[in-house]
């Protein structure tokens, strides 16, 4: 065992995860606030110091004390425990949209590129066409159709994310086809879907995770954005982009913090999804050197 091997092996298990993934202090610290990001929203009902819906109207704005950290809203409303509690539907939201459009963008990559001919060339159209429509204006036309809420915007924005996975996935499929085990797997009879599942999609894997990653922060901003011009989460529930609109008068008033402390969480939020997407493509990238 050489000299240069010691220090991996004395590396915590954590450690060498982080290592494998991307590793960096950057990297390191952007899954570290990830991660505190999803323990702030489990345990919001623990860490929350207030009701983040009970109304208080004699202490509207109040400023940072003991009983508020954070302040108040104009309403009189915790900033603090409705941060806490926004993390909720600042995640929920996003996680249900990668979920859903890496699902389906996953399935009709694979379809087109393994199938190729028509299949692909009617996904292929289809996809381009979904994506040269702008997703806030499909989630806004959706919201039209069925109502303000959570469950609209997930829905239209899951469609208008499904062709960013799915010409990624489309393009690895056609490389792995044309690679000789697949070729193998095919004249020892091995159906076609079989080696989709055993095989191809395993390879796909990585870089369809780390497009994960990236697409997380994207769709978390523009959840944000719908919930601001009000077509998302509807008042008195917490959530980010809810709150910057609703702080928008306290600005007027002087007050920064109840317009302030939900746009960092939704920056943070947003550049660490950056910074764990990009440090997974580029863990990808350099094992297929």
């Amino acid at each position: 065992m050489t000299a240069t091997a010691l220090p991996e092996l004395r590396r915590r298990p954590g450690q060498r995860a982080l290592a494998l993934l991307g590793g960096g202090p950057l990297f390191t610290a952007a899954v570290l606030v990830l991660l505190a990001l999803v323990l702030v929203a489990l345990c919001a009902p623990l860490l929350a110091p207030a009701d983040p819906e009970a109304l208080d109207l004699g202490a509207s704005l109040v400023g940072s004390s003991a009983d508020h950290l954070l302040g108040t809203d104009q309403s009189g409303r915790d900033i603090l425990s409705r941060l806490l509690y926004g993390a909720r539907t600042g995640l929920l939201g996003p996680l249900l949209v990668v979920g859903l459009s890496t699902l389906l963008g996953t399935l009709l990559g694979v379809l087109a590129g393994w199938r190729g001919g028509w299949a692909d060339a009617l996904l292929s159209r289809t996809m381009d066409l979904v994506f040269s429509f702008p997703g806030l204006l499909l989630a806004i036309m959706f919201v039209a159709v069925f109502g303000s809420g959570m469950t609209a915007p997930v829905i239209a924005m899951s469609v208008a994310y499904t062709p960013y996975v799915g010409r990624l996935v489309r393009g690895i499929a056609r490389q792995e086809k044309a690679r000789p085990y697949l070729e193998s797997y095919l004249v020892q009879g091995w159906s076609g879907w079989t080696i989709c599942l055993r095989h191809l999609l395993p390879n796909i894997a990585p870089t369809v995770f780390a497009q994960c990653a990236m697409n997380f922060g994207y769709a978390l901003m523009d959840l944000a954005a719908l919930s601001f011009l009000g077509f998302g989460v509807q008042p008195p529930a917490a959530d980010w982009g809810a709150m910057i609109n609703e702080g928008q008068s306290a600005l007027q008033q002087g007050a920064m913090l109840p317009a302030l402390a939900p746009s960092a969480c939704i920056v943070l939020a947003v550049v660490a999804f950056g910074i764990v997407g990009e440090g997974l493509a580029d863990r990808v990238a350099r094992r297929e050197r």
